[in-house]
């Protein structure tokens, strides 16, 4: 039976529609519903709604889902639609007429967005927790390759004189600042929903700051329309914030693309981390880099799906915001796999002294040769003709 049930039947066709592939992606988020549920209860429990036995038994029987979650043992029905349904319906199931009680005080819409926001703000942790380890994995190429220098391209042409060292940390910095916006991310979404009911407050007298509190978030949303109108801008931000990630992952990778090309050779693959040619016998192949490269525009499209279907949108709750679902746990999922490839690819890189030695042709150093004869009392515009005039010929 679904939690909007009212006595007819809905066209199969119609329910497969409406459904769609949410009980599947709801594997992904029934955890953090029974957490909330739990809080829930117990915040029912004391103010008097339920009695306190009858939220210990709920808190209880929720562990037991949990675990049973946790071992593979419990999936969603299709006809369940949700995580929330298949709650409600186990709890019933095992408690009679107290698992009816719930849903006191709740709407599928404030619980919905409660799991997703302690969903998204656990991921955004776990991205946190791999970008530093990203960076550790920099640090240490680092220190084991040393400062070898390595030509510098503008305009992918030689430019100036760069180093292994100036170029990974390049990516360092870039992911330190990656950081901070992680971190934004994780203080704006630190809001717990959980109690303004289907957009429009709930007639009770719930207290929201105790579930706030027994959740993890720092304060509540007041305003009940706005936590639904929050839904899709804390999702954007937080893809957004992977994107940012993303962005600097896809320059690695084309930076080591080009520079493990046969024709520059400065850096070096192990040839575990290459793929071949099903027809080209000779062929080792950087997949796993195109691969990175291709992730960034992977998540440019699930940032644009969540931003495009929720605009346009009248306030309140639009069915419309059940597509966001998806492409928000597969941005996380795309950057959370290539973080974990990132480590392993600083943990396992090379670099070719050789070839780097034999990179560091003569034009890299004009500029530094004009501003020699500008230390000498030169004008720099005078020096930079002269030595422009040298590499002319």
């Amino acid at each position: 039976m679904k939690l909007w049930q009212k006595g007819y039947e809905l066209n199969h066709e119609v329910e497969r529609f409406t459904t769609g592939i949410d009980y599947l992606l709801d594997m992904r988020l029934i955890e953090f519903d029974c957490i909330a549920s739990q809080a829930h209860a117990r915040m029912l429990g004391n103010i008097g709604l339920i009695s306190q036995h009858e939220a210990a038994e709920l808190v209880g029987e929720l562990n037991n889902l949990i675990e049973l979650v946790r071992s593979g043992e419990f999936s969603i029905a299709p006809d369940q639609e949700d995580c929330h349904t298949a709650i409600e319906m186990y709890l019933t199931s095992k408690l009679g007429d107290t698992g009816k009680k719930i849903h006191t005080g709740r709407s599928r819409n404030d619980q919905v967005l409660t799991a997703i926001r302690l969903y998204t703000k656990t991921q955004l942790e776990k991205t946190l927790a791999l970008t530093k380890r990203v960076i550790d994995a920099i640090a240490e190429f680092v220190e084991r390759v040393g400062e070898l220098p390595i030509p510098g391209f503008t305009h992918t042409r030689k430019a100036m004189p760069s180093s292994t060292k100036m170029w990974a940390e390049s990516f360092k910095c870039s992911l330190e600042d990656d950081l901070i916006i992680i971190d934004c991310a994780i203080k704006l979404i630190d809001q717990s929903p959980l109690g303004t009911g289907a957009g429009y407050g709930i007639p009770l007298p719930l207290d929201r700051e105790f579930v706030a509190h027994e959740l993890g978030f720092s304060r509540v949303q007041k305003n009940p329309i706005h936590a639904q109108h929050s839904r899709s801008k804390f999702d954007i931000f937080a893809v957004n914030t992977l994107v940012q990630i993303m962005f600097d992952l896809n320059r690695l990778a084309t930076d080591l693309i080009m520079f493990t090309l046969p024709e520059f050779d400065l850096f070096k693959l192990p040839d575990a981390f290459k793929t071949g040619s099903s027809i080209m016998p000779q062929k080792k192949n950087p997949d796993i880099l195109e691969l990175m490269r291709a992730k960034l525009h992977e998540l440019n499209g699930y940032e644009h799906t969540i931003r495009s279907c929720t605009a346009n949108l009248i306030s309140g709750y639009n069915r419309d915001i059940q597509i966001t679902k998806e492409p928000l746990i597969k941005a996380f999922e795309a950057t959370v796999q290539t973080l974990g490839i990132a480590e392993l690819l600083f943990a396992n890189l090379s670099v070719n002294q050789e070839k780097c030695a034999a990179a560091m042709t003569e034009e890299l150093f004009a500029t530094e040769q004009a501003y020699k004869l500008v230390q000498e009392g030169i004008p720099f515009r005078d020096a930079y003709q002269m030595i422009a005039q040298k590499f002319m010929k």
